[in-house]
């Protein structure tokens, strides 16, 4: 953990050091912005480990932010929201954040959540480093470098959307609640809803699938959960 950093913006100056004070005692290195320009100009000098985002900023919205670390890597995106509105961490989700957190919420839940996403980030057990890549018709995943490829394309995935294509891909046809991804590969069943799982289901299809609204490798088993066919 010792050199993990975190860039966390947030625009309320009591939420931001409390959580700023959290995050130290746990070992992290913390950078705090207050506002969207703030975060981005940070954003551009050096990416952090981690970002812990709030959706709602002055100059700059965290989705905005989002859309931009996403267009230069897969940094990890931990969501901050006051708004309890379902659309809004879709949306966040859907631009690749990795997960999300409503206000008010405790600190040591959002500690938890940092943990979790950064293991997965960092190093997963799900894709051990003496794993073969997976060859199907059209569509190779490698654990090693993390890179899929459709067609012989490299396809840009988060690392959440990578963990899960890994998991599903090495279980083929076996069919998977949206619970048992939860456990798998968000490993905190407890805090997040199973409607993130639908939202980065529906984004794999679109990287991986020729035609998305007719889906040949992620299929959907109604009523129960998601299956790969190889």
């Amino acid at each position: 953990m010792s050199g993990t950093t975190i860039l966390l913006v947030e625009d309320e100056p009591s939420i931001a050091e409390v959580v700023s004070l959290y995050l130290t005692r746990a070992g992290y290195q913390v950078t705090a912005a207050c506002d969207g320009e703030a975060a981005l100009s940070s954003l551009a000098r050096q990416l952090p480990d981690l970002v812990v985002l709030d959706l709602m900023l002055p100059k700059v919205s965290g989705l905005e932010i989002t859309r931009w670390l996403r267009q230069r890597g897969d940094t990890p995106i931990i969501m901050l929201t006051a708004r309890r509105d379902e659309a809004d961490r879709i949306a966040g989700l859907e631009m690749g954040a990795d997960d999300y957190v409503v206000k008010p919420f405790s600190p040591q839940e959002l500690v938890s959540r940092v943990r979790a996403v950064l293991r997965r980030t960092q190093g997963s057990a799900s894709t051990p480093a003496g794993e073969q890549p997976l060859v199907f018709d059209r569509l190779t995943i490698d654990p090693r470098t993390r890179l899929v490829e459709v067609a012989g394309e490299e396809k840009t995935l988060t690392a959440k959307e990578f963990e899960l294509l890994w998991m599903l891909a090495r279980h083929p046809r076996q069919v998977f609640t949206r619970v048992q991804l939860l456990d798998q590969v968000w490993g905190l069943t407890d805090y997040i809803d199973p409607g993130t799982v639908t939202v980065h289901v529906r984004r794999l299809r679109e990287k991986i699938e020729a035609n998305p609204s007719e889906p040949q490798r992620i299929l959907t088993v109604w009523g129960v959960g998601y299956r790969f066919e190889p």
